[in-house]
């Protein structure tokens, strides 16, 4: 959360015009207050009700809450809203956090993915310990520096607080934070990658982990990075030039660059859907014998770039895609005709990033190109034959704080209200869409401008492109932009 300090140059208000009373009265003397001009107040009580300035308390009251939500405004930097002026910079308010490590990588990573380990689920003590894959951007011409960073970092701890450090019976330690990596080299820019992982079969064998890269050159890589992560925490471990190699390679995009690439979460041997600029989408079924098998005739319909794919959480067959064409639309995969079910224009500008809620099945996120992030309630969606356009669907939430394009956004996975969303205004923003203002809450707000009640927290992170919810670290989220990874 980054704070600015407002500076301000007002006088303190004088008492009378506060509403304080303008003599300490004693009660056991005074009594009733008798008006020598005969006004209609006739006890102090009376007087202080209506206020010394003659107006009521409660019209007074509301100035003074508007005032002060205004100051309030002023002295928060709001990114997109307000800009610095010259000599300043923005620092995290570090009280607001549990936890915030920062790392810088050799190129920057536009996409990451966290893995799931076997450390325990819904764990609350330090020092934390994440699994994470990204790809590198490298800069043009350099083309062949380009990898796959399989990570682990360990020794996180959280921020120490003052009120800790006397006497804090925590046992949680504190340690430098460590980065260990294993890169795969690789000789095209990552412009998305994703993280599938199978069910463990024996005790003795981790489960395997694979990713999925869709590259700049038009080609979707497929690695078996199970024995990088072995190798973490086997010291001495060589990974060989066959273990960084490509277990498969898609090349049924040919040279048409993509974005768009998700893992089915209940396809446990592996089932990958791919989409490109062309605004076609190909799936890839990983057999029994753990090959792969790209089904060649695509699915149709997007007229522009296939921005994002997303698996039904709860629906084997069914995904969601969305395209600079403005609109997103669900498909059945069994489909013979290969084309959309539904199909439903939900922005008049590109729609980059989708989300299913995997608490509330009916729930579709989006992120668009004008900063605005929408969720739909997919029961409202009809087929495409029989929705007109005038019966066209509304979100059941939108907000448009943002001012620049979407360029992230996921659900919580355990919570069906909280979205955590990234944006081309360097921030990552967390909200929660159960909060609801009532009346009075509502005019204690009424100053701060264009701030949704919904708005949870704001962190700034410079050209941040992704984050994601660690589904074993309760409300912990890694990002990763330009300026390396938080």
């Amino acid at each position: 959360m980054a704070k600015r300090a407002a500076e301000s140059n007002e006088q303190d208000l004088e008492a009378i015009k506060n509403g304080d009373r303008p003599m300490e009265i004693d009660h056991d003397e005074a009594g009733e207050f008798e008006d020598e001009f005969e006004d209609e107040f006739e006890s102090e009580d009376e007087i202080l009700e209506a206020g010394v300035d003659g107006r009521p308390d409660e019209e007074r009251e509301a100035e003074e809450r508007e005032r002060d939500a205004m100051e309030v405004d002023q002295g928060t930097f709001i990114p997109g809203r307000h800009k610095l002026s010259a000599g300043e910079t923005l620092s995290p308010d570090l009280s607001t956090y549990e936890m915030l490590h920062t790392l810088e990588a050799p190129w920057p990573c536009l996409s990451c993915d966290i893995i799931p380990d076997q450390l325990g689920s819904d764990r609350r003590t330090y020092p934390a310990t994440v699994y994470a894959v990204a790809g590198t951007q490298a800069a043009r011409g350099r083309e062949k520096e380009n990898h796959i960073m399989v990570m682990k970092m360990s020794s996180l701890s959280r921020m120490e607080r003052e009120e800790e450090e006397e006497g804090d019976d925590s046992d949680d330690e504190v340690s430098d934070p460590i980065l260990e990596t294993k890169s795969i080299p690789v000789t095209s820019c990552t412009n998305r990658i994703r993280a599938h992982q199978s069910p463990q079969t024996t005790a003795a064998n981790p489960p395997t982990t694979l990713t999925a890269s869709m590259t700049e050159s038009g080609q979707v890589l497929i690695h078996d990075v199970t024995p990088h992560l072995t190798a973490f925490d086997s010291p001495g471990t060589v990974i060989t030039p066959t273990q960084n190699k490509p277990v498969c390679t898609i090349r049924a995009h040919k040279s048409n660059e993509g974005y768009a690439l998700d893992w089915s979460p209940l396809i446990p041997e592996g089932k990958l859907l791919t989409g490109d600029v062309s605004g076609k989408i190909f799936a890839t079924t990983r057999t029994q014998g753990g090959g792969f098998v790209t089904d060649g005739t695509p699915y149709t319909g997007h007229q522009g770039t296939v921005e994002e794919l997303q698996w039904s959480p709860t629906e084997k067959h069914v995904f969601a895609s969305a395209s600079n064409d403005g609109t997103v639309k669900i498909w059945d995969a069994r489909s013979k005709s290969r084309k959309p079910a539904v199909s439903v224009q939900v922005s008049k500008t590109d729609v980059n990033v989708l989300s299913w809620s995997h608490q509330t099945a009916h729930l579709l996120a989006s992120g668009a190109d004008d900063g605005e992030w929408a969720v739909w309630d997919l029961r409202q969606w009809k087929p495409s034959t029989s929705m007109s356009n005038d019966k066209k669907p509304s979100p059941v939430a939108s907000f448009n704080f943002h001012k620049d394009q979407i360029t992230s956004l996921e659900w919580h996975p355990t919570d069906d209200s909280i979205v955590a969303v990234c944006a081309g205004d360097n921030t990552l923003t967390l909200w929660d869409l159960a909060v609801e203002l009532d009346d009075e809450e509502s005019r204690d707000t009424a100053g701060v401008q264009d701030v949704p009640p919904q708005l949870l927290f704001v962190h700034y992170m410079e050209q941040v492109k992704e984050a994601h919810w660690h589904p074993q670290i309760p409300g912990t989220v890694m990002a990763t932009g330009g300026s390396g990874f938080g």
